[in-house]
């Protein structure tokens, strides 16, 4: 069986499951895709190829073995896109929760079976079917849960809103001695720079107390504030437009002192050796053409 904890994003990982490039099909189509930079790729011609994304990923699994990392990846589906782990379940505590994902992305799931079925039956949650959410949104940090929303009235039109209240509420009840925690996002169908697919498109925490951050990804500044007051001013690297397009905000923690980070996001990994941290640097720049990154492919099970 397997024992899970993650209590926060940054504690000593020992168990994760890592998202596969192999087999992901041919290019989509724009009706396809479900975000705009995706679209954007499509339209230009400069789609990810798929040995590019399993070089990538390689990458990754290299990073994990050096700190002795058990990585599950999910049985490879043919021509399917497996690569985001983090959107098809999550981890809060010895629970793990299975995300209410885009409907046509159903058989990603199966593909980790294998692991959800080593986890005790009662700490298995599967959440009504009102209740949609996706891992990319959710953010346990110690006492407080961190989870980005959308409760715009046009959230069935947006399919780049993937977190509604009917989930918040559902964690808050599920987990009652925590404080849940919600930020509005920013939503486009058609502007990457202008939507934040899920909060850890435009936030994350880091190290012991840090955080980056990317003011416009909120919709309400005052929960954007309470952030920054949470961790910190000097605590925050601020990240802007540009960075978030490329998903600076998207890196990954393996313990409180080493970081998994894009090799050309040069001023946040500057920072990030300024501050004291192990920065690991791995190519990724074809995956976050789909408007992912590090914290989107990968999936904690065990954090110390």
């Amino acid at each position: 069986m397997l024992k899970l904890n993650v209590k926060n994003e940054t504690s000593r990982l020992r168990a994760v499951i890592l998202g596969t490039a192999e087999s992901n099909g041919s290019p989509p189509s724009v009706e396809d895709c479900y975000d705009p930079k995706s679209i954007e790729h499509v339209l230009a011609g400069t789609y990810p190829k798929e040995a590019d994304m399993i070089l990538e990923m390689d990458a990754v699994a290299a990073v994990f073995k050096k700190y002795d990392v058990q990585v599950f990846r999910p049985h490879v589906i043919k021509d399917c896109n497996q690569i985001f782990s983090r959107d098809i379940a999550f981890v809060i505590e010895d629970k793990i929760i299975r995300a209410n994902i885009l409907p046509n992305r159903e058989a990603e799931v199966e593909a980790i079976r294998y692991v959800w079925n080593q986890v005790d039956r009662k700490n298995r949650i599967v959440l009504p079917p009102e209740c949609h959410v996706e891992g990319g949104d959710v953010m346990p940090w110690n006492d407080y849960i961190f989870i980005g929303t959308y409760s715009g009235e046009d959230y069935p039109e947006l399919i780049t809103a993937r977190t509604n209240m009917d989930a918040v509420i559902a964690i808050q009840e599920l987990f009652p001695n925590k404080t849940v925690k919600s930020f509005e996002l920013r939503k486009s169908n058609t502007n990457a720079r202008e939507n934040a697919l899920h909060l850890d498109c435009c936030f994350q925490p880091i190290g012991k107390g840090k955080a980056i951050i990317h003011k416009n990804g909120f919709l309400i500044e005052r929960e954007y504030n309470w952030l920054v007051n949470f961790f910190g001013k000097e605590n925050v690297f601020e990240i802007n437009k540009e960075e978030m397009y490329n998903m600076n905000s998207n890196i990954f923690s393996i313990s409180e002192d080493v970081i998994i980070s894009e090799k050309t996001f040069t001023r946040l990994n500057t920072w990030l050796n300024k501050q004291g941290f192990i920065v690991e640097e791995v190519p990724y720049s074809e995956i976050s053409k789909q408007e992912g990154l590090l914290r989107c492919t990968t999936m904690p099970l065990i954090r110390d």
